[in-house]
This record gives structure tokens, sequence and C-alpha cells, in this order.
């Protein structure tokens, strides 16, 4: 006799041993119950007759029946497809030993543990190994190869029914003995399969009998399965027999194998078609997106671009604080959008490649290049917005100046000319005595001095008119009114000058004669002074506008310029006070009673020391206000230096950061993990400088009030800090966008991280520059360092050019990391194709060129299937029927025609 239990722990695989064993060894304990001795008796008879009748035979008595082993070698080439080796047809016991252990060694090649069955056991009809036996032939052909997600077996088997049972009531299947009592899984599992074949709604769950009847009646009738129990051996028995309740349910499993094709079909159309949803939910999220952020910039370039000029500086600053408001809260929420749609085109271009989808393309108008394209012109738009502002305050700064300058000059001169014409037009001479005519002429030539000196006043009012009108003053109108008015009145008074001259010299006719010229002397030289005293004082009141110490040291200097000559200007008063004296003394010696006032001028000694002492009073004061704005432009170039230092230590913060990014993005050292954590905590030590570039902002706006339009101090802008701290942020987060790509890439195509490093290695071999990127002859020997043959003129150059256009499909000349990795992924993974989600759909339609609505609602969860039919079109072929469904061209559309 053979010993199976010793060669079978030779030849059999360890994991079938230990399951077979474990089986074996729970039948020999619990074998003995008669009720479920019978059912097995009952059940594995009916199973062997389910094969047997294909060979044209069946058994009676499963003990006596397979005792010669023909039967048995014949079962088994049935349900195996395999010959085995010629049975011996002798009557004698040796015969009948010899075909049995032919048999058992054909079972013991498969793998299979037979644990105390021996050939003489099954000779003799020994009833207990005899079922033993089958059940161990059961459980490797029927039960071993069932796998339901990476479960296989009983395990396989147990899942496999209750996932088709779950959506059933009063239906739990847990185990293979007293869940199936009712009868009321086996219904459950046919209407899963057939709903046409069972009402289960009138089934009840009182009445196990008529359930289990009508179950075992159906599969029988419709099924092609055999009945291989009678209710009431299920029904009387407390606990139905395990191994019966397996061999019988195990026989719907395999009647419904084309329905697990299909399952398996529908599974793989449901994944294809969930990472589609996912990729076309990214698509909508992106364009929802670039839609906003287009708007926001279409929004916002106008009002950059808008030119209204105000009417004063406080006006201006308003808008400047606006623009401050819009840099420092509505940009950057913008920045942060701008980056995270080029992260999500990227992850989505990523996605679509990694599932063979074709490239996602956006609509017109909002391509990343696009959105590029509008955010450089925004930012041409700011530059220029704020670039004008400035030159706006200024200009508006000088036009203020200009205008109070203007109104304080021409109030000067108003005051001057009231009464002048009146005193001009008057025709007192006519009633005058001889010597009050003279004395009227000398007056009147005094005048002359006087109107003469006032022509350069004149001449300063006109020059500012027209200044604020070239700087397009607001009221330049009334200004003008006011200047031409001026100018009117000065050539009126010029010619009423000359007329009250002509009618004096007609009237005096040579007859005067010299009289008081020390009054003369005097009244000459007393108008120019005073008009040189009201002038001085006019400038010491001069207000003054600079923008940095040079200038206000120009203004320091010229007065202490002025100063210098005070002195001379002071003997010229002294003088002009000694003719006056001179005049008292001749009238004094001579007994010559004076009017007590000049004949020939206004302007009295007194009147000239009250204004010297004036002028004199001002000049502390024009030192002080000097002092003043020396101190606030040395406060400027204090907060210059400031900005100056921090702006240095920001620009250098940033350049050497970007240069990091660089050099990190080429190394990329540690698992693709590593990378990703090092990377996000490399973005927070960033992050975390945050208050230096707020600091200098805040430096910034200082400088801003305070009007400072320059800094020798340092090559940058706070502009250009603003552009490289964006460009920073972004690069960071691109730079961790792309190995998130990566583990994408790596987990979607299933590539090992020594696979990745070998693939970084290269491309960072070849990469010699460090641009991150490869040219074409780069590329090439790269490739060729990874075994591609590409070198030879022909046949390489046909592959390069076809390689080349799947890694640079805009014809760039470059190849990046990304799509470098996802080329050799690629080649060396497998992933779903347009092919198999056709074959697959092939299935669901049970081989029809179309498919229903009916049929995708059955088979596929709601979402999917309601996703489906509002994507296919309707089928046209000839075999068409009312609602039939294109599933080929929907399956292109997913993958793209050049997947087929």
């Amino acid at each position: 006799m053979v010993d199976y239990h010793t060669a079978n722990n030779q030849t059999s695989t360890g994991g079938v041993q230990i399951y077979m064993e474990q089986e074996n060894d729970w039948d020999r304990d619990l074998l003995l119950d008669p009720a479920w001795e019978k059912q097995q008796r009952k059940t594995f008879t009916a199973w062997c007759n389910s094969h047997l009748r294909k060979s044209g035979t069946q058994i009676e008595n499963i003990e006596e029946d397979f005792r010669d082993g023909l039967k048995l070698m014949l079962l088994l080439e049935v349900i195996s497809g395999e010959r085995l080796p010629k049975p011996e047809r002798g009557k004698m016991r040796v015969h009948k030993i010899n075909n049995v252990n032919k048999a058992l060694d054909f079972i013991a090649s498969k793998g299979v543990k037979l644990v105390s069955i021996g050939a003489e056991e099954i000779v003799d009809g020994n009833a207990k190994m005899t079922l033993g036996m089958i059940w161990t032939i059961i459980l490797r052909f029927a039960i071993q190869d069932i796998s339901v997600d990476e479960t296989s077996a009983k395990e396989g088997l147990l899942l496999w029914c209750q996932r088709k049972t779950a959506p059933y009531k009063n239906v739990n299947v847990q185990n293979f003995h007293i869940s199936w009592k009712d009868g009321l899984a086996f219904n459950a599992l046919i209407h899963r399969h057939r709903p046409d074949l069972i009402d289960y709604d009138r089934l009840r769950k009182d009445d196990p009998v008529t359930n289990l009847n009508n179950a075992f009646e159906v599969a029988e009738k419709h099924l092609d399965i055999p009945k291989m129990l009678d209710a009431e051996d299920i029904v009387n028995t407390a606990r139905p027999d395990e191994k019966a309740i397996m061999t019988y349910v195990s026989s719907f499993y395999h009647a419904f194998s084309g329905a697990q094709k299909a399952e398996t079909a529908a599974n793989r159309i449901c994944k294809v078609l969930a990472v589609n949803q996912e990729n076309e939910l990214m698509m909508e999220d992106y364009e929802k997106l670039a839609s906003e952020l287009l708007e926001w910039i279409r929004r916002t370039i106008p009002w950059l671009q808008n030119r209204t000029q105000e009417k004063t500086v406080n006006d201006m600053q308003a808008k400047q604080e606006d623009f401050r408001d819009y840099r420092c809260v509505h940009k950057p929420p913008k920045v942060q959008e701008k980056c995270q749609l080029e992260i999500s085109f990227n992850t989505l271009q990523t996605k679509l490649r990694l599932s063979n989808r074709p490239a996602f393309m956006p609509s017109e108008g909002r391509m990343v290049s696009d959105i590029n394209g509008a955010w450089h012109t925004l930012e041409g738009a700011e530059k220029g917005y704020e670039e004008w502002i400035l030159s706006e305050i200024r200009r508006l700064e000088r036009l203020e100046h200009l205008a109070e300058k203007f109104h304080q000059k021409a109030a000067i001169h108003e005051s001057w000319t009231d009464g002048k014409e009146a005193m001009l037009t008057q025709k007192d001479y006519e009633t005058s005595t001889l010597s009050e005519v003279k004395a009227l002429l000398r007056k009147h030539e005094a005048f002359e001095s006087d109107l003469a000196a006032h022509q350069d006043r004149v001449e300063q009012i006109a020059a500012i008119a027209q200044e604020l009108n070239e700087l397009d003053y607001y009221d330049s109108a009334s200004v003008n009114a006011r200047c031409q008015k001026i100018c009117d009145q000065w050539d009126t008074l010029g010619a009423f000058t000359q007329s009250r001259k002509e009618s004096l010299e007609v009237t005096t006719e040579k007859q005067l004669e010299s009289i008081d010229e020390l009054y003369l002397e005097y009244a000459k030289r007393a108008a120019p002074f005073n008009n040189w005293m009201e002038g001085a004082m006019e400038d010491l009141q001069d207000m003054f506008i600079v923008h940095n110490i040079e200038e206000i040291q120009g203004l320091i200097t010229a007065h202490e310029q002025f100063k210098s000559t005070l002195a001379e200007a002071n003997k010229e008063r002294e003088a002009i006070q000694a003719i006056q004296a001179e005049v008292q003394k001749i009238a004094q010696s001579n007994g010559i009673k004076l009017s007590g006032a000049n004949p020939y001028t206004t302007i009295t000694p007194e009147s000239i020391d009250g204004k010297w002492e004036k002028a004199m009073a001002m000049v502390p004061l024009r030192d002080n206000a000097l002092q003043d704005e020396l101190n606030k432009q040395n406060s400027n170039d204090t907060l210059r230096a400031k900005f100056a230092t921090q702006a240095n230590t920001v620009g250098a913060y940033i350049q050497a950061k970007m240069e990091e990014i660089g050099r990190i993005s080429i190394e990329m050292n540690g698992t693709l993990e590593d990378q990703l954590t090092n990377l996000k905590e490399y973005q927070l030590t960033i992050m975390s400088y945050m208050p230096e570039i707020n600091t200098l902002e805040g430096y910034h706006q200082l400088i801003q009030e305070a009007l400072i339009f320059d800094n020798q101090y340092t090559s940058y802008t706070m502009e250009h800090l603003r552009v490289g701290w964006e460009q920073l942020l972004t690069t960071i987060a691109r730079t961790i966008n792309e190995v998130e790509n990566q583990i994408l890439t790596r987990d979607a195509k299933g590539i090992s991280q020594e696979q990745l490093y070998e693939y970084r290695a290269s491309f960072n071999h070849f990469d010699k520059d460090h641009s991150g990127a490869l040219m074409a002859e780069e590329f090439k020997a790269c490739l060729i360092s990874l075994g591609y043959d590409v070198e030879n003129e022909k046949q390489g150059d046909s592959e390069f050019t076809r390689i080349m256009g799947i890694v640079d499909p805009n014809g760039s000349g470059a190849v990046t990391f990304q799509a470098f990795i996802d080329f050799m992924s690629r080649e060396t993974t497998d992933t779903d194709t347009a092919d198999q989600v056709i074959a697959s759909f092939k299935i669901l339609a049970a081989d029809k060129s179309f498919i229903t609505a009916e049929e995708l609602r059955r088979e596929l969860p709601p979402d999917q299937a309601e996703y489906c039919i509002a994507r296919m079109a309707p089928y046209s072929g000839a075999d068409a029927v009312p609602g039939a469904l294109d599933y080929m061209s929907f399956s292109t559309a997913l993958y793209g025609e050049s997947d087929l």
C-alpha cells in the first residue's frame, strides 16, 4: 500500500497542505454524525454525477461505484481536462488497488495532501474514507481556485456569497451551515444573477422548506445545477453539514462564472470611470479657478490703467493707499491662486498621462500660458500705475506750491496797484501853480522808477501762471483770469503813466527849474531800495520743496549768500536816510519851512526803517525753517538707509534660496516621501521669513509717506523684491508639486524606489548645466545609457523621433524630468487601455456591438451608469435596437484616438 501521507509531505505546496490538513482533521472529528454523513452522500453523489454525465455515466452508491477505480479515474479526467494513465481492466483486487492508486497519485500531483486515505480503504468500500477523498477532490477542483479580493478557497467563496446577497433583506451569510437553513440565501444568489427566475419579495423567512425547494428546483431546471440535497435534510438538522453546503454553493458560483466575468468587467469599467470622473472634476475646478482669476485680472487691469488726475496731493495719496491695500491684501491671495492653478494643471496632466488619457486642453483663453500672459500684463499695468501715482504726487505737490506762490505774489502786486489808476488819471496839474506842477512832475518821475521796479514781479507772476498751465493745474482758469487781469492792469498803468508824463511835461513847458534835488534823489533811491526790501521779505517767506539733502543745502547756501549782502544793503539804507537828514539840515540852515512830506514819493524814512527791521526779524525765522527741513532730509536719509539695509538683506536671501531650490531639485536625496517632507519643511522655513518682508513693506510705506522718490543706497526696489518673493514661493510650491507628481507616477505605475534613483541619476548626469531639462542630444545620450537603440541612422533616428514626440509634444527641444519619468514609467508598466475597456463593455453587452441603458444600470453603480448614459452617443449600426448606445466610441473618447 502507498503511504500518501509520507509521499505528499514531500511534494505538496505548503499553503494547500496546511489548508487540506485542517479540513481533514475537522472531517475525522465530525464525520461521525449520521445526519451529516447522509447529507454528504447525497451532495457528493450529485456533484460527481454532474460531471460524470458528460462522459455518459453516473454512480448510484458513492462507496461502491468507486471501488474499482475506473469511474474515479474518469471523474478526475472530466473535472481536470487531463488524461490519466491507462486503467487496468482486470477484476482482481490488485487491479482495483492499482487504478485507485493512479487516481490518488494524480490528486497528489495537484498539490493536495491526502491524510490517512489509502487505496485499500477505497477498494474495501470504506464510506468515511471515500467521502473524505471526494471532499478533497471537490475542495481542490471546485473551491480552491475561487478568488475574491485576495481571499481564496473557502474564505473567497464566503466573501462572494456575502457580497452577492448583501442587498437582500433577511439574508446574513456568515458561514456554510445555519446561514442557509431558511433557504433565502440560495434564492438571493439566483435572484441576483437571474431576477427573471425568482420573485424574491414573495418568499417568507418562516417557510424554509418552500424556500429551499424553490431554489433547488429553479437551479436544476434553469441553471443545470443538479439537486444535491432535499429541503428536509437541511431544515431537520440543527446544523447542516458544512462540506455539503459548500459543495452545493460552489456549483452556484461556477454556474454564474459568466456573471463573474461581467463583474470583473464592470469593476474594470468602474475603475476607469472613477479615474475619468476624478479627472473631469479636476478639469472643472481648473476651468472655474482659471475663469475667476482671469476675470479678476480683467477687472483689475482697467483700474490700474486709469489715469484720471486728482486735484490735490491728499487725493492722490488716497489712491496710493488704495494701491497699497491692493498689493498687500487683494493681490497675495491671487498669487497663491495662480500658483495653485499651475500645480493643479501639472498634477492633472500627470494623472492623465498615468492613466493613458489624452492631455487636458483647457478651453480657449484659459491655458496656463494665457494666464501667465494676462498676469504679465497685470504686473506691467501695476508697475506703470505705481510710477504714475508717484509722478502725480510730485506734480500736484509742485502745483500746490506754485499756486500758493502765485496767489501770494499776485496779492502783493494787487495791493501795490490799488489806487494807482485813480492817481494817474487825476487832472490836479490843471489848477496847480508852477512850483506845484514841477513838484508833480518830479513825483511822477519817482513813480516811473517805482513802476519799473515792479516789472520783474509782474513777469514772475506770468511765468508762474504759465508753469501752472503746463503742469495741468486743475484751477488754471481762475489763475489765468487773475494773471490776465494783472497784465491788463499793468498795461493800463503803463499807458496812464505815459499819458500823465506827457501832460505834465506839456504843462511845465521847460519852465520847471531845478528844485529840491535831494528830495528827488531820495525818492529815486528809496523806491528801488524799498522794492528790494519787499522782494527780500517775499523771498524770506517763500515756501520751498526739496527731496534730498543736496537740495536743502543748496537753499541754505543761497540764504547764507543773501545774508552776506545785508551789510551792503544796510549801507544803502543809511545813505538814503542821510539824504533825508541832509534835506533837514539844508532847510534848517536856510530857514525853509518844510511841508513835512517828500513831494516826490510816499516812501518815508520811517517806513524804510520799519521794513528793514521786519526783514531782519525774518532772517532767523528763515534760518530755523531751513534747519528744520535739513533735519527732515537727514531723517529721510536715515529711512533710506534702513530700507536699503533691509532690502539688501532680503534680496540676498531670496537669491540664495532660489539657488538652493535649484540645487535641491537636482540633487533630491532620499525617498520621494523624504524629499517631500524635507521640501515642505523647507517651505515652512521660507514662510517663516515673511516677517522680514513685512518689515521691509513697513519701511517702504514710511518712505512713500515721506514722499521719498529715490534711494542711492540700494539697487533694489520694492517692486523688484515683491516679484522675487512671489517667484520664490511659486518655485518651492512647483518643486513640491513635481515630487508629488513623481509619487503619483510611482504609485500608479508600480515603479520601485531603486528605479526612481536610477532615472534621477541618469537624468542629472546628462543635465550638465543643471537647468532641470535635457536638450535633444543630451536626452539621446541618456536613452543610450539606459539601453535604447537610437544611434543608427535609419531605425534609430525614427525611434528617437517617436520618443521625442512623446516627451516633447510641443517641440520645445527640451525634456523635463517629469516628462522623462512619465516616459520611462509608460515603457516599463501596464495600465488600462481603450481596448481593455471596450472588451469589458463587450462582456456586459453579451458580445453585442452596442449596450443599452438598462444593461448599464443593471451592471454598474447608479452614478457611473448615469455618467455613461449621459455621454454615450446612440449606436447607429445595422444591428441597432431602440435605445442602443455606442460603447466603442465612448471608450475611444476616454483615451483618445491614438490609443487604438
